[in-house]
């Protein structure tokens, strides 16, 4: 429960700015795609490279604790961005260098935690109904935000979300102590990553963390653009989309748990696989809509029992619950950067647009799991 607490709370903060944090991105390089994608691609690789050494450091202050830290790195980080006018590249940097070491010390203790407490027979009604429960508690974010960027600027949005994220420490002080220790060396890792045993777990969530990236940081560039530089109309219609898939969330998580996961990932895959490519050709605000609203009914098809077949195989290791967490998280940021690579190229010389067609094929191979 201090878990789901903590990072519901997290969800809302970020929901505040979620969306528009690529746009703020976009706007501080001026104008230009390319950078904002090269500033994550970097960030992605280095934190790939970072956390199996960092994890190292997570084996003496302890999971529960690293996960507390990590609040306060979070909020410094977006203390970063806001200074960016100050000095722009000195922010930038130090910005990255604390996402690094924030994401370290989050996700192995999150990934690890929910492996460990969340039981096999409801794994996906948990992981459907927390959620749920985000989206739902995050339906009019967009639109708040939208209208307060519109009406101040983005300095008000990033003071109210550190705020709020800051509060997500305390339910992580209930947190049960988790007493596991990351075992493999620097090398170690990267040889299991590599090996023929893990290559359905690392390739899958390669996958799936490459349609992940085009969808967070290009879509909403892409369609603040076709709305004409509308925070208001952006803001609108991505709340309106999430109102229409949460009903819909609350019931795929509880059939998880029921139907065969394999095949709805395959279906789901699918289906979003689809919904990628039908962004391609949206030109107005209707389609954003349509498209969008079809994309997050066919999300939560995949991603429901995508993620649940990941947590029951981290939580079958056993002791090694922690050390897959850590492939696994090695995968989702290595196949961010392959496509943000490719995202460039094809960015530059057919339209940022052809970058969903990019997505799409990734989705389809997250049935490897």
């Amino acid at each position: 429960m201090a878990l789901y607490t903590g990072r519901i709370i997290q969800f809302i903060a970020n929901s505040l700015l979620g969306i528009f944090l690529p746009i703020y991105l976009y706007i501080a390089f001026d104008a230009k795609i390319e950078y904002v994608l090269y500033w994550y691609l970097i960030g992605h690789l280095i934190y790939g490279f970072f956390l199996p050494f960092g994890v190292q450091f997570l084996n003496k202050i302890g999971l529960n604790r690293s996960l507390r830290i990590s609040v306060f790195l979070f909020a410094a980080y977006n203390v970063c961005l806001v200074l960016l006018d100050y000095n722009f590249w000195i922010f930038l940097i130090l910005a990255t260098i604390i996402l690094t070491i924030g994401r370290t010390f989050f996700w192995l203790p999150f990934h690890t935690d929910l492996a460990i407490y969340t039981g096999k027979e409801d794994r996906g009604k948990t992981l459907g109904v927390l959620y749920a429960s985000s989206t739902l508690l995050g339906v009019v974010m967009p639109f708040i935000a939208g209208i307060l960027i519109a009406r101040f600027d983005y300095n008000i949005v990033f003071v109210i979300s550190i705020i709020i994220y800051l509060f997500s420490i305390i339910p992580y002080f209930k947190l049960p102590r988790t007493s596991e220790n990351y075992s493999w060396g620097y090398i170690e890792t990267f040889k299991q990553y590599c090996s023929r045993a893990n290559r359905k777990l690392v390739l899958s969530n390669m996958a799936n963390g490459a349609e992940n990236a085009v969808g967070i940081i290009i879509w909403p560039v892409f369609i603040w653009k076709l709305l004409e530089g509308s925070y208001v109309a952006v803001g609108a219609i991505s709340s309106l989309i999430v109102l229409v898939t949460v009903l819909v969330e609350l019931s795929v998580g509880k059939y998880t748990d029921v139907w065969n996961k394999r095949k709805m990932v395959h279906w789901g895959s699918l289906m979003y696989a689809v919904g990628w490519f039908a962004k391609v050709f949206v030109l107005t605000s209707m389609q954003i809509f349509i498209v969008g609203a079809y994309h997050s009914f066919a999300l939560i098809f995949k991603d429901t029992p995508f993620d649940t077949l990941n947590y029951e195989l981290l939580a079958d290791q056993g002791h090694f619950v922690d050390e897959y967490t850590v492939l696994k998280e090695l995968a989702v940021q290595f196949g961010k950067v392959l496509i943000l690579g490719f995202a460039v190229i094809i960015a530059l010389n057919f339209g940022v647009n052809w970058t969903f067609a990019l997505a799409a094929l990734a989705s389809l191979f997250i049935n490897l799991l």
